[in-house]
């Protein structure tokens, strides 16, 4: 592969761009990521061990537009040329989570008991402040899910609205809550 810009180019062969697995470095930490056997191969994780519990995940994640277009998304109560932003934001994160093993190579397909999300108007920051909460009775979480819901979910809320300017950011998007495994999580 070749990368170059305005002062250089450089090639990078397959064995610069690709960490060391025999390195000490990686097994030492391969323990660590569950993705990585104690070799650093990449594997999906064997659940079948694991004891099926109800387990839940939210996540949430902005779409911050400049003043006066936030203005006008929140004064046309989020409707536009293209329909209702939010709307069709919930219907884009719940398949979105639906679909996320198919997005996310080592995720696990899962039977997904409830996939919810909400969205609110933060004045403040400008802002769509968009939360999903996945649900699953199984052997393994559903972060990813809540995750690739928010994602989705911010991603066709500035599709809907591109139109009206492109200087939208996505922003701090992340895990709130996990619960119903091995560990649960909460945010700081």
């Amino acid at each position: 592969m070749s990368l170059s810009n305005s002062e250089s180019s450089s090639e990078l062969t397959s064995e610069q761009s690709t960490p060391d697995l025999a390195s000490n470095s990686v097994q030492t930490h391969a323990h660590k990521l569950s993705h990585l056997d104690a070799d650093g191969d990449i594997h999906m994780v064997d659940v079948g061990h694991k004891t099926v519990t109800t387990r839940e995940a939210v996540a949430q994640g902005y779409v911050v537009f400049p003043q006066d277009i936030y203005s006008q998304i929140k004064a046309a109560d989020g409707m536009t040329k293209k329909g209702s932003i939010t709307q069709t934001a919930h219907i884009a994160g719940i398949m979105a989570a639906k679909r996320t093993h198919d997005l996310i190579p080592l995720c696990h397909p899962l039977p997904l008991d409830k996939v919810g999300l909400s969205f609110s108007y933060e004045d403040e920051a400008c802002a769509i402040k968009v939360t999903s909460t996945v649900r699953v009775t199984h052997k393994t979480g559903v972060e990813m899910e809540a995750l690739t819901a928010v994602s989705v979910a911010c991603l066709t809320i500035y599709d809907m609205t591109k139109a009206l300017s492109h200087d939208i950011i996505i922003d701090e998007m992340r895990l709130v809550t996990k619960t119903g495994g091995k560990s649960d999580y909460q945010s700081a």
